[in-house]
């Protein structure tokens, strides 16, 4: 007999526009699940995040060249978990194989990459698909045609974008009203305290037109935001161990780095006068956000999962009191894209 799925307490919000609802938190595979953890240590986490409300899990083609959809798949199937309880999303972009065609947005590579991502998840359908990352060597109406033809498959419900630039998201919602077609629902970008610019403002005419939703990755920075650097790199860290986070490791070494441990540890004081983490503090900063509709979590080990989780105990605590406070110390928030007041003509000006 399959688990029954509960809630447990954790919110669901609309992925964008659709009528697709999604746990506030989600989780991811990147780099851990078919990576770093293999076997049954995978059966742990899925299903401590399965026990504590957490139905949606995220992967890719590319993650672990294709073993974490592999791994996924296989731990559902172990688990008995229904797949009706289950929203599961991938992306296509990057391949697992180096052919001309075995990467991009071509239609090619579209249907057929499906086609592979499905046989390794060992299921008939995905929730959402994203495109991982623009693809400007293929026409749009291209991509949105193909995406479109795996949703009229049934291959997906619903599709989505990942790092795609607003224009480019725009374009796509353009072609597809063009056809009549249905455009991205979601897009899956990089959010957090220290990378604000795109999320929060470049997205922002397109949160208003589409109404679309995102769901974050990174809102730790890498971990940066949990304060394991606030005292230098740890062994056995990312910044430490993961080849590529020797960029990460080397600005902390610069003095933009050193503002930015700075911060967290201003940040750290805060959480403790919350009662909690200054990881929890920021991942609950992000899900604030009314435009995100589910941040992904990674974790290596199911006790991460439960430690994230008590951002859900954070978030009443963000009061606009608090959110000034936590402004104050970023010192990063984006700026207007206009003037709030229209400049005066000169009055020699012709009408």
């Amino acid at each position: 007999m399959a688990p029954t799925y509960k809630t447990n307490g954790m919110p669901f919000r609309k992925l964008g526009p659709s009528g697709l609802r999604v746990p506030l938190f989600s989780l991811g595979g990147w780099l851990t699940i078919g990576g770093s953890v293999v076997g049954d240590p995978v059966k742990d986490i899925i299903k401590t995040a399965f026990d504590n409300g957490i139905n949606m899990i995220d992967t890719a083609e590319i993650y672990s060249n294709g073993k974490s959809e592999e791994e996924i798949g296989r731990i559902i199937k172990e688990l008995g978990l229904r797949r009706t309880d289950l929203i599961i999303t991938t992306k296509l972009y990057f391949g697992t194989r180096t052919g001309p065609n075995d990467t991009g947005l071509s239609r090619k590579h579209i249907v057929e990459g499906m086609k592979e991502s499905l046989e390794r998840l060992q299921m008939d359908y995905v929730d959402v698909v994203f495109a991982h990352r623009p693809d400007n060597t293929v026409p749009m109406e291209e991509i949105v045609r193909a995406f479109n033809y795996v949703i009229e498959k049934g291959w997906a419900f619903y599709w989505g974008t990942s790092e795609w630039s607003a224009r480019e998201i725009e374009e796509a919602h353009h072609v597809a009203d063009k056809l009549g077609l249905i455009g991205p629902i979601a897009e899956q970008c990089e959010h957090n305290m220290f990378h604000r610019e795109r999320p929060e403002k470049e997205y922002e005419p397109i949160y208003k037109k589409y109404g679309t939703g995102t769901t974050v990755f990174s809102a730790l920075a890498a971990g940066l935001l949990t304060g394991k650097y606030n005292d230098g790199i740890p062994e056995g860290s990312r910044f430490a161990n993961e080849p590529m986070f020797k960029g990460n490791a080397k600005s902390l070494q610069k003095k933009e780095g050193h503002a930015k441990v700075q911060k967290v540890r201003e940040l750290t004081k805060l959480a403790k006068g919350l009662d909690t983490t200054p990881g929890a503090l920021a991942l609950a900063w992000v899900a604030k956000n009314t435009n995100t509709s589910t941040v992904i979590l990674g974790a290596s080990k199911p006790e991460q999962i439960l430690e994230n989780l008590k951002a859900l105990e954070v978030l009443p605590k963000l009061t606009p009191q608090i959110m000034d406070k936590i402004e104050k110390v970023l010192g990063n928030k984006p700026k207007p894209e206009y003037p709030r007041g229209r400049q005066r003509l000169d009055i020699s000006a012709k009408l």
